[in-house]
């Protein structure tokens, strides 16, 4: 029997589910329609195709990030790092579907995902202005934090890490060298006003 009472919110958040289970990139209409018992153009009523869901999906998965890393908390600035790495870390490990879909930078266009994708450059830069990066340097900053953190996450996924050796304390190895790079960064960076860095869909 079909399931009444969809919305586009109800629609996006099961499609999240099922992302999360069959990969991003294995994410279709059908899959979704057969979720909520209905048939596929049903959701054209709350979505205009798949590239339409995809991108809900995405800003829902964006702004799930950065609730994450937010719930880390100001502490000190190492500290600060070391929560944000953990979050981004654990996000990855438990949604595998939604970390694919963070990766993209959002459509200019797509004001719901340019919206959450701030607030997540927001809580960085914040914290990259702690290391006294702003301007360029923090947005330089931003991409090498992210690079070698999705890095990391990626080979974890895949089981790159055949080694005898702790992940856990080769993690934590890693944000001690992301800390100890982003302090002398900011040490040698030009002396500039405090605040967040330039807005930008890139992350």
């Amino acid at each position: 029997m079909p399931r009444a009472g969809l919305s586009r919110p109800i629609v996006v958040a099961g499609a999240a589910e099922i992302a999360d289970q069959v990969g991003f990139d294995g994410l279709t209409l059908a899959a979704v329609a057969k979720r909520f018992g209905v048939a596929v153009p049903s959701l054209y009523k709350h979505v205009r195709g798949l590239d339409d869901l995809r991108s809900g999906v995405s800003a829902l998965a964006i702004g799930a990030l950065a609730a994450a890393i937010a719930r880390g908390g100001r502490r000190t600035t190492k500290d600060r790092l070391g929560a944000m790495a953990r979050a981004y870390r654990r996000f990855a490990v438990e949604h595998p579907g939604l970390y694919t879909a963070t990766l993209r930078a959002p459509d200019p266009a797509d004001q719901e995902a340019v919206a959450a994708g701030q607030a997540l450059l927001d809580a960085v830069f914040a914290m990259m202005a702690d290391y006294g990066l702003t301007g360029t340097d923090a947005v330089d900053a931003t991409r090498s934090l992210r690079s070698a953190l999705h890095g990391f996450v990626s080979l974890e996924a895949i089981g790159g890490f055949g080694l005898p050796r702790d992940v856990d304390r080769s993690f934590a190895r890693l944000v001690r060298i992301l800390d100890d790079a982003l302090r002398a960064w900011g040490a040698s960076a030009p002396r500039a006003p405090r605040g967040r860095g330039p807005s930008s869909p890139d992350r």
